[in-house]
């Protein structure tokens, strides 16, 4: 599955840079997510609960940052185990570009995908990841804009 997408924020690019790379920040905005910790410099581990049409399964992953251009990009590398839901790896690039005040988070996310999860079909796993992507880009608007940027580790 390959998807692209394009968020504006309403915050100066160091900021969304600092946010993104906050284990606090992004336990906050990813949807289901129950737990994340940072493992090492540029490494995180996560659980995420997900239901994906009838399919519902927590995620144990890992997450590594590579390319890392700070406050400009990088590329996240990591891949989740729903145990008999199936597994997701795969990639994504991140590029932040400053439009004034505001930054503008651009992505292109590759990934495959097993198990039962695809047996789903492609519509809806693609209509369930934009959904999860909006969802999170709206959590992550709210967090910077009422003080979260503030409290993050």
């Amino acid at each position: 599955m390959d998807m692209t997408g394009e968020f504006r924020i309403s915050a100066p690019r160091d900021v969304v840079w600092q946010a993104l790379n906050s284990p606090d920040a992004l336990r906050a905005c990813i949807p289901g997510c129950e737990a994340l910790e940072k493992t090492s410099d540029n490494g995180f581990s996560a659980t995420v609960m997900q239901k994906i049409g009838p399919v519902k399964a927590r995620f144990n992953g890992e997450v590594q940052l590579e390319n890392i251009n700070a406050p400009e990009s990088y590329t996240i590398r990591g891949e989740g185990k729903g145990g008999v839901a199936g597994f997701a790896k795969g990639g994504a690039d991140v590029r932040l570009a400053e439009d004034g005040g505001d930054t503008v988070l651009t992505y292109t996310v590759n990934a495959q995908i097993g198990g039962k999860l695809a047996a789903l079909g492609s519509r809806l796993i693609e209509s369930t990841s934009k959904k999860l992507a909006a969802k999170f880009f709206e959590n992550f608007q709210t967090y910077i804009t009422e003080g979260g940027a503030g409290r993050m580790s």
